[in-house]
């Protein structure tokens, strides 16, 4: 019976909205049936809402670092008139409210490693002097999935969206998130 009501009613709205020569016009709904309409919206919305997508704090920063893109490199840069890679990794995470270390090596030291396969994106790749996991970490960037990151590179490069691959076996993941 609802169901009816509510095709009705639809088909009143569009007889209303569309006259047509000869025919004649539905009435208009009634301010009952305008409220039960407008109730019927309001709570689609809601549900609509309601279902709405949360997104994990990884997914925040992999979007957001993206942002940053076209930014210079700066040494020691850790804001954007000019970031260096762990100022970037630092920028981005602070801006969602996790505070961490100032250099790659530091973040490393901080951070969980992980296989490539458990990382998601906005946790972040370390790239080391050699394949040893444990070697010194020169550099840093926000991993973005496949063999893909967002990091502050060289001087005349800045902020960009690149691949890893380029570093083979020397490159490890880490999170703090999961």
């Amino acid at each position: 019976m609802r169901h009816k009501w509510l095709a009705q009613a639809a088909l009143t709205a569009i007889a209303v909205s569309v006259p047509m020569a000869g025919v004649a016009q539905a009435a208009p709904l009634s301010g009952s049936q305008q409220k039960a309409v407008a109730g019927k919206a309001q709570k689609a919305r809601e549900k609509a809402a309601g279902n709405r997508r949360y997104e994990s704090f990884d997914q925040r920063a992999a979007t957001y670092v993206k942002s940053l893109e076209g930014i210079p490199y700066v040494y020691g840069g850790t804001s954007t008139s000019g970031f260096d890679c762990s100022g970037l990794t630092q920028y981005v995470y602070r801006h969602f409210g996790k505070r961490i270390q100032r250099t790659a090596e530091e973040q490393f030291r901080q951070f969980r490693r992980i296989s490539k396969a458990r990382a998601w994106g906005g946790d972040l790749v370390f790239f080391h002097v050699s394949s040893d996991p444990n070697s010194y970490v020169y550099h840093v960037g926000v991993y973005e999935g496949g063999n893909d990151m967002v990091a502050a590179t060289t001087y005349g490069g800045g902020v960009e969206w690149q691949s890893f691959s380029w570093a083979g076996d020397t490159v490890t993941f880490g999170t703090i998130t999961h």
